[in-house]
């Protein structure tokens, strides 16, 4: 079943976003920046752990859930370094899914040629 919640939770995160492209007129990158934002607020504000305990990855892996595991490492962070960790504990979180991201956007271009 928790797989069905994930793959709900996604695709209604999917579709917010496309309503939010199609009636408020926002280009992909703002919307881009507006649900990432949300999720690092809801993330501070305690509201997404019980979102991300419901939907699993539909949570974490869209958008919101970056912007709450940046939020997540920098709690961690700051208990174990101190004030040292609000610069360093959203890059220890998010270095994976960086990484990944730069690995495959480096593949794909080395794979594929642009179209002129």
């Amino acid at each position: 079943m928790s797989f069905v919640w994930a793959f709900v939770v996604g695709g209604l995160l999917c579709v917010l976003a496309q309503l939010i492209l199609d009636l408020a007129r926002l280009t992909p990158g703002q919307v881009l920046v507006l649900f990432v934002v949300a999720g690092a607020l809801m993330g501070g504000l305690g509201v997404y752990g019980a979102f991300v305990q419901f939907a699993g990855a539909g949570a974490t892996v869209p958008l919101p859930g970056f912007g709450y595991t940046m939020v997540e490492g920098i709690g961690e962070a700051v208990k174990q370094k101190g004030p040292m960790g609000l610069f360093t504990g959203s890059l220890t979180a998010s270095a994976g899914g960086i990484k990944a991201a730069v690995l495959f956007g480096l593949a794909a271009s080395l794979i594929f040629k642009p179209k002129a």
